[in-house]
């Protein structure tokens, strides 16, 4: 069942939370596909932190994150979500074409399904520390990987497990964002940096 439009007022808290946003997506009855804008409805579209998560878990999502061409999508999702937020845009802006994109409801939940172990594990770990990588100049230093994240996530798709790795940075940036937890950013980061060197050994 959808949430209320006062249960969508409030950002999710944690991996988790996140997760269920996914589930409450609501889909088209005669095609049983959930659409990126249906998700991105629950979720909320004017903090940095959720926009980043979507995007990461989609990639991360077993069978979901597999299908051909989903890595760049995401890529150009996060690709405009981190350009507007360095130009200070307090409502992200996101074309029809990309929203309109879907996956099958039975798919989404299954991949959910498996995810949720590795979500509560993640959740647990989550604390205030390091603030000062979550906000300010450490937002904009975030946005700025993900926007390096994302325009190598193309040949992503033809260097195995890369686009996992980005998928996984994202999440921990999203979540470093949602939680203030400066020592999950710190981890990205470095992922982040292990991910594009693999990609650069993997195309010259």
């Amino acid at each position: 069942m959808a949430q209320t439009s006062s249960d969508q007022s409030q950002e999710p808290h944690n991996l988790e939370q996140m997760l269920d946003r996914f589930v409450q997506a609501e889909r088209d009855e005669k095609t049983d596909q959930v659409s990126l804008g249906g998700i991105l409805h629950e979720v909320g579209r004017r903090s940095f932190a959720p926009l980043l998560l979507v995007p990461g878990i989609i990639t991360l999502l077993p069978v979901v994150g597999d299908i051909p061409g989903v890595p760049t999508l995401m890529a150009l999702l996060v690709l405009l979500v981190a350009v507007q937020l360095l130009f200070r845009a307090h409502h992200f802006w996101i074309p029809e074409f990309l929203l309109n994109r879907s996956v099958s409801k039975g798919k989404l939940d299954k991949a959910v399904s498996w995810s949720r172990r590795s979500a509560r594990f993640l959740d647990k770990l989550l604390k205030p520390r390091l603030t000062f990588l979550t906000h300010g100049p450490g937002i904009i230093a975030v946005a700025l990987a993900c926007i390096a994240i994302a325009l190598a996530m193309p040949p992503m798709e033809v260097v195995p497990f890369t686009a996992n790795g980005a998928g996984l940075a994202l999440t921990l940036f999203g979540l470093s964002l949602m939680s203030h937890d400066g020592l999950l950013g710190a981890v990205a980061f470095v992922l982040t940096f292990a991910t594009l060197f693999f990609v650069y050994l993997g195309i010259v």
